[in-house]
């Protein structure tokens, strides 16, 4: 059983599990996936597309005929991490195939490490399927190689990502993702929803609903609709969000919307939340408050009314968890800014709050902006925003103690029971522990418990 404070980085997807066993003979492929929850769905959909073809997944390098590294190139921190998993990759089985963010500068990685099998874009998969074949030819048998009707997941099974679209339309000037990854591809609405059918048919308590902007869903569809049971759906995250929860309500499912931009339409999700639908949570990456510092990075800059829609929010669901995460230190903010910034945080009192330094990025055009905080700022500024933010979770997890809360079932050991409220999403927020009376619990039971004690950003409560 572990405690907090968690890492606080939303680009992070849980570490990836592996566990399943090969048949004599079986080619093996290992996977590292590095990087945000959309990069662990693409390892997912290769991993699931090499096991229908009669591959085994291996869960260590010694044993495999091939290892995939799915790298990030969120930041330039984010590349060296990838680059030093391609070595240790290269290092330990010597038969390595890159995909993922970074993948779209191959040039960058074979600099680095010429030795690499390919080197493929995201969402590449045809290609990495073809690297494979050439590294282990596949050796299929119907017989025994059963693909499970959900594919194959990487996280615990009773939570699943569901990625909605790829691609982002914003040109944020911190950010190359869109460069990387394209503008938005949204999926068809019904093959969303046949997606979440099934695995909550397959026993996924949590859908964690995800893309680079989930607000924005189906604007390139032009909000087409498709058939849908006796009816039909829209490609919009309200239709959609309403049609998930439905589909999670007869077995007490969550849905958890991650990505979500602060749009107008983004107040008709709130009664889907007040009514139970979805949980009442919403990620909300605001990045920063002043009007001025949002204009350089080239963002929506109605700080004043974000605080209004968050009001609104909070009067129309007042149960409503908000997360966000921030960036400081970019180039041009002031003293005064920044102080603007963390005000603004005494009035939205957020729940839940991550926080990066700016970094510059290779191909941002933040990077050519003027007057550039010195790092040894960044750090101070950073530090004083964590307080300030570690000082409401605290207050408000406070006030938590006492109250009742549905919470599900993460891990159990021999010290007690890892669980999450409905305020909390896996790996980037809090837990609370049950330490007596947890023996019976397994992964993925909902049970109700009262709060006893509250920390920084954690609870511990006993079942009632």
């Amino acid at each position: 059983m572990s405690q907090n404070p968690p890492n606080l980085r939303p680009d992070l997807a849980p570490r990836a599990r592996i566990e399943e066993d090969a048949r004599p003979g079986q080619p093996k492929v290992g996977m590292v996936s590095l990087g945000c929850p959309k990069a662990l769905v693409d390892s997912e959909r290769i991993l699931t597309r090499l096991r229908a073809e009669g591959y085994a997944i291996s869960p260590d390098y010694a044993g495999a005929d091939a290892v995939i590294v799915n790298t990030c190139g969120f930041l330039d921190s984010a590349k060296a991490e990838s680059l030093e998993a391609i070595g240790e990759a290269l290092r330990e089985n010597g038969k390595v195939i890159v995909t993922g963010c970074l993948g779209a500068e191959p040039d960058y990685i074979t600099g680095v490490h010429p030795k690499v099998l390919a080197v493929t874009g995201p969402q590449q998969y045809e290609q990495v399927l073809d690297a494979v074949h050439s590294a282990a030819p596949p050796s299929p048998d119907p017989f025994v190689d059963l693909l499970p009707a959900t594919g194959v997941k990487l996280t615990p099974r009773h939570f699943s990502y569901l990625k909605i679209s790829e691609g982002c339309n914003h040109h944020c000037k911190f950010c190359i993702i869109p460069d990387m990854r394209g503008k938005l591809v949204s999926r068809p609405a019904h093959a969303v929803l046949r997606e979440a059918e099934k695995l909550i048919d397959a026993g996924v308590r949590e859908l964690l609903v995800i893309s680079q902007d989930t607000s924005a869903y189906g604007v390139d569809r032009k909000h087409a609709a498709s058939p849908w049971k006796d009816g039909e759906a829209r490609a919009h995250i309200t239709d959609l969000a309403r049609e998930m929860g439905k589909l999670a309500q007869p077995s007490g499912a969550w849905v958890r919307l991650h990505y979500v931009y602060p749009y107008p339409h983004v107040r008709d999700l709130i009664p889907l939340m007040a009514e139970g639908l979805v949980l009442p949570y919403l990620d909300i990456p605001f990045q920063h408050a002043h009007p001025d510092t949002l204009k350089r990075m080239a963002r929506p800059a109605a700080s004043a009314r974000t605080l209004d829609e968050i009001a609104a929010w909070r009067a129309a669901c007042p149960d409503i968890t908000l997360r966000s995460t921030f960036i400081v230190g970019y180039p041009g903010e002031t003293e005064a800014e920044f102080q603007y910034l963390l005000d603004w945080m005494d009035e939205a009192q957020l729940d839940r709050v991550g926080c990066f330094q700016y970094e510059n990025v290779a191909g941002a055009r933040s990077n050519d902006l003027p007057d550039h905080v010195p790092d040894e700022v960044k750090q101070d500024r950073w530090d004083r925003f964590m307080e300030k933010a570690q000082a409401i979770s605290e207050a408000k997890l406070a006030a938590k103690v006492g109250s009742h809360q549905q919470v599900i079932v993460d891990t159990v050991d021999a010290d007690g029971a890892t669980c999450r409220t409905r305020a909390d999403a896996p790996e980037i927020d809090g837990n609370l522990f049950i330490d007596e009376g947890f023996e019976e619990l397994s992964p993925g039971d909902m049970v109700t418990v009262e709060v006893d004690e509250a920390s920084e950003y954690d609870l511990w409560g006993r079942i009632v």
